[in-house]
């Protein structure tokens, strides 16, 4: 059904409501040409005027593959800072170039991939396994932080308007999907319903009810049977049902496919597209939704049901402004010079800085004071190395700032940097002609020797790590096999520790490295993670005190993959902080500072509380600045229920804030917990609140063993008691 108005078709008023917009324009369209619109290139449909539209952006951590934008450090560094509202402006700031980029593309005409206003960001899929060469594209392990950062990032690409997006972030992968990457395309994730419930679901039940996230994507995968871009369980009684999404469900590019090629739980591509479309999903990365035609000619599904998976894309647009009038729209005067201008890369310099974690400061090598040193050795493969700059799904920097250049920049000419690669990333065989993997070791070996003191960039690149297909060295189809540092470069730091010179270790990586021995030997270390388009500017500026380091590690480092559970097992016990009673090398929460943190006067207000009659707690807590330096802190709230009915985690965070503290300065900082935070999920997977007592941790770091050795430090710890009887939550 189409109506008209004296102004034209209803679809084209901006007067009238989104909904009826909407019936208007999918009554113009033949079935043909809806279908048209469910495939991620959407054809253009000349005689309404509606122009071709590809869905598919990416924008993890700056708009990528869409040429020279600004780059943050890699989702993972950025979870490293656990500051809200950093994700916040950064993605503010990444929305701002979409905009600039989309419009200015569309006056030249140009509509292809990786151009329009619907991104598939941000990943919050859980870190359950460090082997997961995706995981650097998450905000760690942890169902909370991953929620609260997940929010923060998709308010600020959505924007503020009452009435238009500015752009349309996206939660994915939608569900329980975290590797291995060769298997995703036929694996089954076999999730208890308490698992699912308490660690995979949390950070996507925020992003849709806090954060209003416009789109899901589903999983290759199955969940417990069900392919999750099909499941009724995921999409119809959770997503839409339980949590009420109104936006639409993308699959992920090929997962409808995968139904009948490799799930085979459909045996054509009708039944695959009805299979989803019938469940809950709009639209299909991929070309199987072209067989919709035939799959309503063989009955598989109703027009009526191809309608109202239209109608969610077709509001997505709308919200948009792609239907009104430009001059109606604020983001689309955005100028196209807001992109990769000097505001954004001070961002990226902020971000990058806040992302740095310090794991180890021996007899405060750190900070190095340029003024005593003469000459500076900066060595291996990552010192100089681009792609470990910027991690995968990443634009494209006008300027690098590799550390190299970083280091040379800030100590000027009043000291002489030398440079030896030392080796390859991953090199571990005899080349074609002889060379071995160890030839560099000579020139490294050499420079060093003539240094005061070296600085080691070791680690990984997005071509040892990431995803199936785009990790073109990667020894386990995007996974890693081990988390040991690849090729010679243990040997490489060895050699160079052998010297004698005063040594530090900079990682540039994604994921965790099994460094036991530098951790040993090496006097400091410095986690940098994929920093950015800044990432050099940013390290020199904390190993020559210019910056006071204050990350924090949001995944578990563990000594050796013999800590894990096998990789293909999806249940929660044995992993992450939250499950795992072996020691790690480094715990989640933990970083180092150039200054002394101390803790005192915990407050719980109140103390004791009725399940019944419930109102929320206050935790409130002096941090002092008890160094010589101006710092930041990462402030960390841990939860323990001591009378849970069902086992649960050990304890798990439910509150933080960074806060920066001058020397000698004072600050009270309070943290709200709600009844969630106090809650447990039982085997079925319903939350609730129990009467009984629980602990409430607060420090700078977890309230763990191997913490406290690393530290010297201990947290807070406060007594809460709840009484009444058991109440069940809304999940």
């Amino acid at each position: 059904m189409k109506t008209e108005d004296k102004g034209g078709p209803l679809y084209l008023d901006p007067k009238q409501p989104l909904a009826l917009r909407v019936k208007d324009l999918i009554g113009r369209l033949t079935l043909e040409e809806k279908v048209s619109q469910m495939v991620f290139n959407s054809a253009a449909i000349g005689r309404l005027g509606i122009p071709e539209y590809n869905w598919w952006n990416e924008c993890l951590h700056g708009v990528a593959r869409a040429g020279v934008a600004t780059v943050f450090p890699q989702a993972i560094g950025m979870a490293a800072a656990f500051d809200q509202d950093l994700l916040y402006r950064v993605g503010s700031v990444i929305a701002d170039e979409a905009r600039a980029k989309h419009h200015e593309f569309a006056r030249h005409e140009d509509r292809g991939i990786y151009k329009g206003l619907t991104f598939w960001s941000p990943n919050i899929n859980i870190f359950r396994d460090p082997r997961w060469g995706r995981g650097q594209e998450t905000y760690g392990e942890d169902p909370y932080l991953t929620g609260r950062l997940a929010v923060a990032f998709i308010r600020g690409l959505q924007g503020e308007h009452p009435r238009y997006l500015k752009v349309a972030a996206c939660a994915k992968h939608f569900a329980v999907h975290s590797g291995p990457e060769p298997l995703r395309h036929q694996f089954d994730a076999v999730v208890s319903k308490k698992d699912l419930r308490e660690t995979y679901l949390p950070a996507f039940r925020e992003a849709v009810k806090e954060a209003k996230v416009e789109a899901v994507m589903g999983a290759y995968n199955r969940v417990n049977g069900e392919p999750a871009c099909a499941s009724p369980t995921l999409l119809t009684k959770i997503l839409r049902g339980e949590w009420g999404f109104t936006g639409h469900v993308v699959s992920d590019c090929g997962a409808i496919r995968d139904f009948h090629r490799h799930h085979k739980i459909t045996s054509t591509p009708e039944e695959s597209a009805a299979l989803a479309v019938n469940n809950g999903c709009d639209l299909n990365c991929g070309e199987v939704f072209q067989h919709l035609l035939n799959a309503v000619e063989q009955g598989l599904i109703n027009e009526e049901t191809i309608d109202q998976a239209l109608a969610r894309l077709l509001k997505t647009r709308m919200k948009l402004g792609m239907f009104d009038p430009p001059e109606m729209v604020p983001y689309a005067a955005i100028p196209f010079e807001r992109n990769d201008c000097a505001e954004h890369r001070a961002l990226a310099l902020e971000a990058a800085r806040k992302a740095i974690v310090l794991l180890k400061n021996q007899d405060s090598l750190l900070p190095l004071n340029k003024e005593e040193i003469k000459t500076i050795a900066v060595i291996g493969p990552n010192a100089d190395y681009k792609p470990s700059l910027l991690g995968n799904y990443s634009g494209l920097p006008s300027r690098y700032v590799t550390p190299l250049t970083g280091i040379r920049t800030a100590v000027g000419e009043e000291v002489e940097v030398l440079y030896a690669e030392g080796c390859k990333l991953n090199e571990t065989q005899k080349r074609h002609w002889g060379e071995l993997p160890t030839s560099g070791f000579a020139e490294a070996l050499a420079v060093a020797a003539r240094a005061d003191v070296v600085i080691l960039c070791l680690g990984l690149s997005p071509e040892l790590e990431g995803e199936e297909g785009a990790a073109a060295n990667s020894d386990a189809g995007g996974d890693r096999s081990t988390l040991n540092l690849p090729g010679v470069q243990e040997e490489l730091c060895q050699a160079l520790l052998a010297t004698g010179k005063p040594v530090v270790l900079v990682l540039l990586n994604g994921s965790p490295l099994t460094i036991n021995q530098a951790q040993e030997k090496v006097p400091a270390i410095i986690e940098a993670w994929y920093p950015g388009e800044e990432g050099g500017t940013a390290l020199a500026e904390v190993l020559f005190g210019a910056y006071n380091p204050a990350g924090r590690l949001p995944v578990t480092f563990v000594q050796s993959v013999d800590q894990l559970p096998p990789f293909t097992d999806y249940r929660m016990e044995g992993r992450t902080y939250r499950y795992m009673t072996a020691e790690p090398l480094y715990p989640f929460g933990y970083g180092l500072s150039y200054t002394e943190f101390g803790y005192r006067n915990l407050c719980l207000n109140p103390q004791k509380v009725d399940s019944g009659n419930w109102e929320d707690i206050t935790v409130s807590v002096e941090v002092e600045n008890r160094g010589q330096r101006a710092g930041e802190e990462v402030v960390q709230v841990y939860v323990k229920d001591v009378e849970a009915s069902v086992p649960g985690p050990r304890w798990a965070l439910k509150g933080f804030q960074r806060i920066r503290l001058e020397a000698g300065a004072t600050k009270q900082v309070k943290v709200t917990l709600d009844r969630r935070a106090l809650a447990m999920f039982d085997q079925a997977g319903n939350c609730w609140l129990e009467p009984g007592q629980f602990i409430i941790y607060v420090g700078g770091q977890q309230p763990d063993e191997r913490s406290r050795e690393l530290t010297g430090k201990e947290v807070l710890a406060g007594e809460l008691e709840v009484t009444g009887s058991a109440v069940r939550l809304e999940d």
